[in-house]
């Protein structure tokens, strides 16, 4: 089964050239706002969308993005709500990828399988849980796929030859590369590290490999995408959500095109790079 992300990742080799990935929190500042932004971003220039699924207590998020989770929280956003955001999207886009991040903890309290029908019927093409490993894929992996969506895993600097075939096995879509030990946006990815990560990545599979953890500026962009085939960025597009806000956290005029000016500068950098990545 071809799904969305499957699509533009071939259209991305057809132009030769790496994806933008942006995150942004579900619900980040407001339910309204979030989806004003979800709207603008293919137009701004993501190809890929991961939209994070508000959770309490996100261990592996850095502080911009375990705030936004409780912004979005605050303001009482829930995955139900977070899946009417697809579906409302989807009714304007049925091109753009939509992931959806976070932990298992909220689609287990959903259930499982009322989830997966519910994300698919959404319009949401795949997921990406970090706290469920390959020795647990019985619980969402298999059945996510079953179901028709990607199933998209974390590998590491620490994931070692001998791990990646198991990091891999039920992997489709993409593979998202953590370019750094440690948590979201607490470090700035060494290029020459990440350029060979992607290519001993890419030996055991053909799966596109995209890049995150750090990416936050245009040049960091650039550099990336000369190795990888995707470039994620999460947590300054949460940095320009939040200063953007008003001094009581509220959405201003401004937090709309504070994040797509961003994301617009940030795929100029991805499509300006070089491209040396393996195929």
């Amino acid at each position: 089964m071809t799904t969305r992300i499957d699509r533009r990742f071939a259209a991305l080799r057809a132009e030769s050239r790496a994806g933008l990935v942006t995150f942004l929190t579900a619900g980040d500042p407001d339910a309204e706002t979030s989806l004003a932004i979800l709207r603008a971003l293919p137009q701004a220039g993501a190809d890929v969308v991961e939209l994070g699924m508000p959770f309490t207590d996100p261990m592996a998020d850095g502080p911009a993005i375990q705030a936004s989770s409780q912004r979005a929280l605050k303001t009482g956003q829930t995955l139900r709500k977070t899946l009417a955001m697809v579906r409302t999207f989807r009714a304007g886009d049925d091109a753009t990828p939509i992931v959806l991040m976070g932990y298992y903890n909220p689609i287990y309290i959903y259930g499982v399988d009322r989830f997966l029908v519910d994300a698919r019927e959404a319009g949401v093409d795949g997921l990406i849980v970090v706290d469920l490993p390959p020795e647990e894929d019985e619980e969402l992996c298999l059945p996510a796929l079953k179901a028709g969506l990607n199933f998209i895993r974390l590998a590491t600097p620490t994931t070692d030859d001998r791990r990646l075939p198991a990091v891999l096995a039920n992997t489709s879509g993409f593979v998202y590369y953590v370019s750094i030990t440690g948590i979201t946006g607490s470090a700035a990815p060494d290029t020459g590290k990440v350029t060979g990560a992607v290519a001993r990545i890419k030996r055991h599979t053909a799966l596109p490999v995209c890049v995150g953890f750090g990416v936050r500026t245009a040049e960091h962009a650039r550099a990336i995408a000369e190795g990888a085939d995707g470039v994620v960025v999460g947590s300054a597009l949460v940095d320009a959500v939040r200063a953007s806000l008003d001094d009581e956290g509220r959405a201003t005029r401004a937090t709309v095109t504070a994040v797509t000016g961003l994301v617009s500068a940030l795929a100029a950098g991805v499509r300006g790079a070089r491209r040396v990545a393996a195929e």
